[in-house]
């Protein structure tokens, strides 16, 4: 009996949405030093994805963090720009989003966020929501994506739980529900119910494996069973019996579709360093995260659900990084896969300049390590070889006509000149500089009177990755030295108003990569004294690129 085409096409669609559904695709976001790398690090080992977490463990360079490629992230031991990771475990895949945990590199996480259904929010036990933690909740709620909260270093001295829950609900205006309960904190943490289970897992304070491993953690065992005096004195069952009564009565019981929506977040326990904690962390990952679901994006001009179960392969760049392999020279677009089922060979269309890619090395990432992608799915992040092509925000299908919507460049906070110090080498740093800001690693501007190029970025740490890279990646040794401006604002509106404005401040106007008028202001009282005497010009803090 042979089967008809819309029967073919139909089973197609079953397997390409299951083979979807079988993704989790998430973010981890937090403040400075809460953890974040680490945990990155054991999430890996407990996926079974690594032998040894890199720095937790073992200091050498050949083990060093696996999601800290560039120098200076590996000499300072902080992660400046967002990578991804990619495992396979208990018949789920999972594509990690590690993002840059300092502020000054907001705007990288928050592209990255843009790829992401989930975001794991660490909280240091002892500090709680931080200033930074607290700006990126901001996006995730924002764009709608459900959080889980891992309470980290749980294994040090730390705020009373109770504390820190009030303070998710305050602030965050989320319900935490609790899936586990820590018994005490520092030096005497000695583990954690598991409410589901109604089991105790024991932490050891030489543990760094997960339980089983010579290295690791004790078994759980039954609550009720006489085992767990081994573990916890008579009061100190005594009090995790009666905050564990206190903290079910007085929260609301985990709900999935609560989760989903973004009211609730369910509370996980643990210590990354100690790899305890982070197995449970996983399996709620993969239980509560969601697959990828249907985005909208225009259509030759007109709204339109693209499923991930769609046969037409599409989507979009988030990212865009170069020399991650300095022996190659290489230029990664990092796109996140909406729909169908990518295969190595194929050709994909860039929506706004019609250019079509044989994409026939595509990469799946392991932060620094990689491999070819034979198949990928919506959810799935690939790597895609390119020399200039594509830029963050550029939308790809097979038939082209799909555009997503598009990822806002936000205006810099600080606006430096840069010159080289080798004068004969200013044709290499535009060249330079222009690859760097169609990355998103700073954002640069060129005055229309005068030949200093000006950048601007978030944060001061911003100028310092900028120097190591252009110095390592290209050996350009380069200056920077105050602006004399202060903001910079992107101006829009009618050509005349736009030509009669700009004609009246040709001294502080200057362009953007994408060759937009850019007004640069000397401070922000001239900002709102121009906006006023112009009014029929916009003067915008943002830009999406056309």
């Amino acid at each position: 009996m042979t089967t008809s085409p819309a029967a073919e096409a139909a089973n197609s669609r079953v397997g390409i949405a299951a083979q979807a559904a079988r993704r989790r695709t998430f973010a981890i976001i937090s403040h400075p030093d809460a953890g974040k790398t680490t945990l990155t690090e054991n999430l890996l080992l407990a996926g079974g994805a690594i032998r040894a977490a890199g720095q937790v463990r073992a200091r050498g360079e050949n083990r060093r963090t696996r999601s800290d490629w560039m120098k200076i992230e590996r000499e300072r031991g902080i992660s400046v720009s967002a990578s991804v990771m990619t495992f396979d475990h208990a018949g789920l895949m999972f594509n990690l989003l590690d993002t840059p945990g300092h502020e000054d590199f907001s705007e990288d996480t928050y592209r990255t966020l843009t790829a992401a259904d989930a975001a794991i929010m660490v909280l240091d036990a002892a500090k709680g929501i931080e200033p930074q933690t607290l700006k990126l909740f901001e996006v995730c709620r924002l764009r709608d994506i459900p959080i889980i909260t891992f309470i980290n270093k749980m294994d040090r001295e730390a705020q009373d739980p109770f504390a820190i829950l009030d303070e998710i609900a305050g602030k965050l205006a989320l319900d935490p529900a609790p899936l586990y309960w820590p018994a005490g904190s520092g030096g005497r943490f000695k583990g954690m119910l598991d409410f589901a289970r109604d089991s105790f897992i024991p932490f050891a304070k030489k543990g760094g494996g997960p339980a089983g491993q010579e290295d690791g953690h004790p078994d759980a065992l039954a609550f009720k069973s006489n085992s767990i005096s081994s573990y916890l004195d008579p009061d100190e069952l005594s009090e995790l019996t009666d905050n564990a009564e206190l903290v079910q009565g007085a929260s609301k019981p985990f709900d999935v579709q609560s989760f989903l929506e973004g009211h609730m977040t369910p509370v996980f326990f643990g210590s990354a360093l100690r790899h305890f904690g982070v197995d449970q962390l996983l399996e709620g990952i993969g239980a509560y995260c969601p697959p990828p679901k249907g985005v909208v994006a225009a259509r030759s001009g007109a709204a339109a659900e693209v499923l991930p179960g769609d046969k037409e392969v599409s989507g979009f760049v988030f990212k865009v990084q170069a020399n991650m392999d300095p022996n190659h020279r290489d230029r990664i677009a990092f796109l996140r896969l909406t729909s169908g089922e990518f295969e190595r060979g194929m050709k994909l269309k860039v929506q706004n300049t019609g250019k079509q890619l044989s994409v026939n090395a595509p990469i799946m990432f392991f932060a620094s390590d990689r491999e070819l992608a034979e198949e990928a799915f919506a959810g799935d992040v690939i790597g895609i070889p390119n020399h200039g092509v594509l830029r963050v925000g550029d939308s790809l299908s097979e038939s082209g006509s799909l555009r997503f919507a598009g990822l806002p460049n936000f205006a810099p906070e600080i606006l430096q000149r840069v010159r080289v110090k080798d004068p004969l080498k200013a044709k290499h740093l535009k060249k330079a500089l222009e690859g760097l800001a169609e990355e998103g690693v700073t954002q640069l501007f060129r005055p229309t009177m005068g030949a200093d190029f000006i950048v601007g970025a978030v944060g001061q740490l911003q100028f310092e990755v900028m120097a190591d890279r252009l110095a390592n990646e290209y050996q350009l040794e380069v200056i920077f030295e105050a602006s004399p401006y202060a903001e910079a604002r992107w101006t829009c509106g009618d050509k005349a108003d736009l030509e009669d404005f700009q004609g009246k401040h040709r001294m502080q106007m200057a362009t953007d990569i994408d060759e937009q008028p850019v007004f640069l202001a000397k401070t922000a009282w001239e900002t709102g004294y121009v906006s006023e005497r112009y009014p029929k010009v916009r003067f915008e803090r943002s830009k999406e690129r056309a």
